[in-house]
């Protein structure tokens, strides 16, 4: 039925019927606009609101569908099967991040791709943890069976250097780990001081700057490889945690800080006290007082005691701070991270000495009195765990 025909049974101006011909205008003149055509609005209003209807009931369904079908296209990430065949050694270097890892893994032939290992690693609390070192794969792996292997600490060939080792107890690990003569790595640190890319300020002297951590150790691996590493990951630890710009509001050089941070890892009784024991050993340098610390003397003799005799305290070093003031002109270990923070942010306080009584009681104090009595009391502690009487541990000083 087109516009123009009129349905059986209804006269114009009925609903439904062909609306009049409108009265001839006059030539110019815009044509008005009419009221709108109530039925046409409840018609387009009634279409929509279906319409919407449909796509709420279809859509849903439609967006479950749409998902189920994308899934269905989106291809499998490429995966072997199996724990592969052959060796090969991978290196996982210190904070290396799982894509880091999978991206080795790739390249190396050991899995085949890393969207398979990041998927076997979901969901994996382990996955997050892998241990930095040296790690025998196969070729050709299934990226969980990959997975299980690096999630194991245990087989990780890796050199771990432990927060407070000295320079020695360092070389002597590397040639045990390296299975070379005793004296090798100490040797190569020696000849090839300029090559392990120290700051000049410390006169081509390690101490301080092997930094602790676990190092991937390969067949390759060499002495003057791994001290390079260490040096390497200190500069890093450094320049992230701005120890020249600490140093700098301390009124103090990097060297001096790192120092200050060797102290705190020897004297300190555990992490709590830290940041107490730098701020002691700032204030006593502030009034050109002689730390004297039986750790530095510990050093200069290549032993750890806890017992400083007065004759000790007359050596003849420059690691000897009972007779001389200042630092020592070198650190005396190699700080790990919270002895480094400690000594550049120390605690506030005016004290001067301490003495840790008994293990996990460390006092502090400003007051040599109270230091006297505080030494006293270890030495009566010491007494009374062997037969033999203790010998006084710092006087005055501060332990």
């Amino acid at each position: 039925m087109t516009d123009q025909e009129q349905l059986p049974g209804l006269t114009p101006g009925h609903l439904g019927a062909p609306a009049p011909e409108p009265a001839a205008r006059p030539p110019g003149r815009p044509r008005r606009p009419g009221p709108p055509d109530p039925y046409q609005r409840r018609t387009g209003l009634a279409c929509g609101l279906t319409a919407l209807a449909l796509v709420t009931v279809i859509g849903g369904g439609g967006l479950v569908g749409y998902s189920w079908l994308a899934a269905q296209q989106t291809p499998r990430a490429a995966d072997y099967t199996g724990s592969g065949t052959g060796t090969v050694q991978v290196s996982v270097p210190q904070g290396a991040g799982l894509s880091t890892i999978a991206a080795a893994l790739v390249r190396q032939g050991v899995i085949a791709s890393s969207r398979a290992f990041s998927g076997a690693a979901t969901g994996n609390t382990k996955a997050a943890h892998i241990q930095p070192g040296t790690y025998t794969l196969h070729l050709r792996m299934s990226a969980a069976a990959a997975l299980a292997v690096l999630v194991n600490p245990a087989n990780a060939n890796g050199l771990t250097i432990p927060e407070g080792w000295r320079g020695s107890q360092i070389y002597s690990a590397i040639d045990q780990k390296l299975k070379l003569p005793e004296g090798t790595a100490k040797a190569a640190a020696e000849e090839h001081a300029g090559e392990l890319g120290l700051p000049g300020f410390t006169a081509g002297s390690p101490e301080g700057y092997l930094y602790p951590s676990t190092y991937s150790v390969t067949e390759q691996s060499t002495a003057l490889g791994l001290l390079k590493k260490m040096v390497e990951q200190a500069g890093k630890q450094f320049a992230q945690d701005n120890t020249e710009g600490a140093a700098a509001l301390l009124g103090q050089t990097p060297y001096a800080v790192v120092t200050v941070a060797s102290l705190v890892q020897a004297e300190a009784d555990n992490a709590e006290d830290m940041a107490k024991v730098a701020r002691v050993i700032y204030n006593r340098l502030a009034r050109n007082m002689p730390l004297q610390l039986d750790s530095t003397i510990n050093y200069a003799l290549g032993r750890s005691t806890l017992d400083t005799t007065v004759t000790d305290t007359k050596l003849d070093s420059p690691y000897n701070t009972y007779l001389h003031t200042g630092l020592p002109p070198t650190p005396i270990s190699n700080p790990g991270a919270e002895a480094m923070q400690a000594a550049t942010e120390p605690a506030q306080g005016d004290w001067l000495y301490f003495v840790t009584v008994r293990p996990g009681d460390t006092r502090f104090t400003d007051s040599l009195e109270q230091q006297q009595r505080n030494v006293a009391e270890f030495n009566a502690n010491r007494a009374s765990q062997s037969s033999a009487p203790a010998s006084p541990s710092g006087g005055e000083g501060t332990r």
